[in-house]
């Protein structure tokens, strides 16, 4: 099976798309150059049969195959238990913003146990590692930015301290898809937060950049911000 999925990805690379993407992906050495397309067609295919070869035997090194890994979680058939052993396996090796948003938004098997998944979340929330914390942030903004769960999204935000700029990113990210859902609470959160000042002035920025946004609230947003030299 291994060998299979290796030559099915040397078959799909393409030399052009690898030098964009290693221009977006920071340190990135070990690509093919296979489009997520593609490798959301292969996971799919993979999640249909028995992975445990291919999980025991992919390369954690390989960007194509750290991220085949990554996305099979959200299509493979398995009960939670297996599912969260798998994250504990597969979360520590995300080396990368790229591999792990795009794991993320296939992991909507989080929405039917929100309870038990936004507890999982938060336990990465709190670790040392810049992508642990950025996987539970994405993971949090594309599944739990809901009516039940939106101030306790907002009081864990407030209170991330890393200065990991990956982790900043995905913090501004998960405020501004919380001001497109609710708008009022994550105004009222802005006006008080304690995120550190990038971190708040990248949110505002970020939803500022929004098609979703007035520019008269734009314009209100701009109050908010802070100066660089403040928190």
């Amino acid at each position: 099976m291994i060998e299979a999925i290796r030559e099915e990805l040397r078959q799909s690379a393409d030399a052009k798309y690898k030098k964009f993407q290693e221009s977006l992906v920071p340190g990135l050495t070990t690509m093919m150059g296979v489009r997520m397309p593609k490798l959301r067609e292969m996971a799919k295919k993979i999640a249909k049969e028995d992975i445990t070869e291919f999980w025991e035997k992919a390369d954690d090194t390989c960007y194509e195959e750290l991220m085949l890994k990554g996305i099979v979680i959200g299509y493979v058939k398995m009960d939670q238990e297996k599912q969260a052993q798998a994250l504990e396996d597969f979360v520590p090796k995300i080396n990368n913003w790229a591999i792990c948003d795009c794991s993320c938004v296939t992991y909507k098997f989080m929405r039917k146990d929100t309870s038990y998944w936004f507890a999982f979340l938060e336990r990465f929330l709190d670790s040392k590692h810049e992508f642990e914390i950025r996987f539970a942030l994405v993971s949090m903004l594309n599944h739990f930015v809901t009516e039940e769960y939106i101030d306790r999204l907002l009081e864990r935000l407030n209170h991330i301290n890393s200065h990991a700029y990956y982790v900043q990113m995905a913090a501004a990210w998960a405020v501004s898809v919380c001001y497109i859902k609710f708008p009022e609470k994550t105004t009222l959160f802005l006006q008080t937060d304690t995120m550190d000042t990038f971190t708040h002035n990248k949110s505002i920025q970020k939803i500022r950049e929004s098609y979703q946004v007035s520019k008269e609230e734009k314009d209100k947003l701009l109050k908010w911000k802070r100066e660089e030299s403040g928190k």
